[in-house]
């Protein structure tokens, strides 16, 4: 089990194997992908949901078609089954069930010439369990090993810990923080040169300032690749056993637990990690890397406001000042089609991933470093229609990306050929028919929306690769962008927002909405959860009480 957690591989677990590994230490929980599900091999069935539901969800399988379902579970599910002892009957139907879902079974009994090749076969030496496994399923692991104290894997990300397991804590709330990459030329950089300027975690303190700060060179690093590399920082502190982190930026909370400092783990080895990553995952733009983590309080806050907050603004304004008219190509963006085969982002400078992670920058240097990799351009060509975005150029490229699934999709419309969504979305919108309005919810939210529906039952009718006219998911930021929804109104069509959203978005929206339609404080305008949720005439009501812009505007034109 310890094996497949260091690999990141999720890990389910049924029998008298959930007390060895608790008796033996291993940490377990869905954060940490090692999860327990029950003493009967029945229990298995929980398994075979998750695979289920993710071709109904992601791969758009409908119910009912099993030959679609059952290639969806082989080719897209990459699960298998290993059993430790005697097979009775049940484990012996368990195991045809899986094998029918596409899934190879390892038992460690020698089933001679009982076997099936790829199927079902023998591995009576523990020691060579993890490998076979993944070779069955053809998985090819690239696991980077560390000169660190504690474990360092994917499957620590999710980590969760609590104040009474913590030792020290980072965080902007309290005491400075900020985490930057920047570029330097090849003679300001010496290679693996790692400073710690202030105290260490062993000081004797609960609390530090931390200003994180990667420097690096290379004859092909460019300015660009700086923000697509500072955000891998959140993963590879979150890969490290007993260490969680959250935010970027300036904005970050890092905790070091108990069990961590006492294996030994200190400021070297963050920067030691940083390093080898950085020099690993980036080697083809990064010659030398030199890192810095700067404790001392006056120092890092120094560090902050002089070099940090000024590199953050500049980039910035920078995508600010873009529109998706100053430029000649937009992007594909296909991560995530290892679930969502159907789907395929387009990317533009006003329009980000769905996903919220992907910036038309972002896309842009992705492609330079991976040149064969998820983000291809789009040559804007073939211009049908400049209110709804559509593009025969956009149309080509999501039909061949999505694998002939997709034929048109449209960049600023809601009903006409609305882009898809796989799964990733931050935010879903809906159209609430009685205000002609446009109602929004993100994951954080999990109560009832004036729709009538939750995030989950807004997420079931959009991933997957669907195109749903009136329902789309998108990023936050998207928001508050003067393309989002441009064909039936754009952002001025709001009128509700789950409070959080409304609160982290309110300085976007109003600026847009006072550049847009000349109104001001216009999130006060939007109703969220506090002022109604599933009544539309209590929404209708309160939107007439504000005098907000919807109501002025045309219906929509479904």
């Amino acid at each position: 089990v310890k094996d497949y957690q260091s690999k990141g591989i999720m890990t389910f677990m049924v029998g008298d194997v959930i007390e060895q590994c608790a008796e033996g230490g291993v940490k377990m929980g869905l954060e940490l992908r090692v999860i327990p599900l029950g003493h009967d091999v029945t229990s298995v069935i929980h398994v075979v949901t998750v695979a289920i539901r993710a071709a109904l969800i992601f791969g758009n399988v409908q119910p009912g078609n099993l030959a679609a379902l059952l290639d969806y579970t082989k080719n897209r599910v990459p699960a298998f089954v290993n059993t430790f002892g005697a097979i009775d009957s049940v484990v012996v139907s368990a195991g045809a069930g899986a094998i029918a879902l596409g899934f190879p079974v390892v038992v460690d009994i020698d089933l001679g010439e009982n076997q099936v090749p790829g199927a079902l076969e023998s591995v009576c030496d523990h020691a060579e369990t993890v490998k076979k496994s993944l070779e069955l399923r053809n998985i090819k692991i690239k696991v980077k090993e560390l000169p660190i104290p504690v474990a360092f894997a994917a499957a620590f990300e999710g980590e969760i810990i609590r104040k009474a397991d913590m030792k020290v804590e980072f965080w902007s709330a309290k005491n400075t923080t900020c985490e930057l990459v920047l570029m330097k030329n090849m003679d300001e950089v010496e290679d693996h040169k790692l400073v710690i300027d202030g105290p260490d975690i062993d000081s004797g303190d609960l609390e530090y300032a931390l200003a994180t700060c990667v420097y690096v060179a290379g004859k092909k690093m460019q300015a660009d690749f700086e923000s697509v590399i500072e955000r891998k920082i959140h993963a590879w502190f979150n890969y490290m056993e007993g260490v969680m982190h959250t935010g970027q930026r300036n904005q970050v909370r890092i905790r070091v637990s108990n069990a961590a400092y006492d294996a030994g783990l200190r400021l070297k080895d963050f920067a030691e990690v940083l390093y080898v990553m950085i020099m690993d995952e980036f080697d083809a733009v990064v010659d030398k890397c030199q890192i810095t983590l700067i404790t001392d309080a006056a120092e890092a806050e120094k560090f902050r406001d002089e070099v940090a907050m000024p590199r953050y603004n500049q980039r910035d304004d920078r995508l600010a000042s873009m529109t998706d008219e100053a430029v000649d190509r937009y992007f594909t963006c296909i991560m995530c089609q290892s679930f969502a085969p159907a789907h395929c982002c387009v990317v533009t400078p006003e329009r980000l991933g769905l996903c919220g992670a992907v910036s038309w920058l972002d896309a842009k240097a992705t492609k330079e470093l991976d040149p064969a990799g998820p983000c291809q351009p789009i040559l804007k060509e073939g211009c049908t229609d400049e209110k709804l975005g559509r593009y025969a150029s956009v149309d080509e490229a999501v039909n061949k990306y999505s694998h002939g699934a997709l034929e048109h999709v449209t960049l600023y419309s809601l009903f006409q050929d609305p882009m898809t969504s796989c799964g990733c979305f931050e935010c879903i919108c809906g159209v609430e028919p009685v205000s002609m309005g446009v109602v929004i919810t993100c994951r954080e939210h999990a109560g009832m929306t004036p729709l009538g529906m939750t995030f989950s039952e807004m997420a079931s009718m959009t991933g997957g690769g669907v195109q749903t006219p009136g329902f789309m998911g998108h990023g936050k930021h998207f928001i508050a962008s003067h393309k989002f929804i441009a064909a039936e109104g754009g952002p001025g069509r709001i009128v509700w927002l789950p409070k959080i959203l409304k609160d982290q978005m309110r300085e976007r929206l109003d600026k847009t909405a006072l550049e847009m339609y000349g109104v001001e404080n216009f999130t006060d305008m939007i109703a969220d959860e506090t002022i109604c949720t599933e009544d539309p005439e209590q929404l209708l009501n309160f939107l007439s009480e504000v005098g907000h812009p919807v109501l002025s505007m045309e219906p929509f034109d479904m």
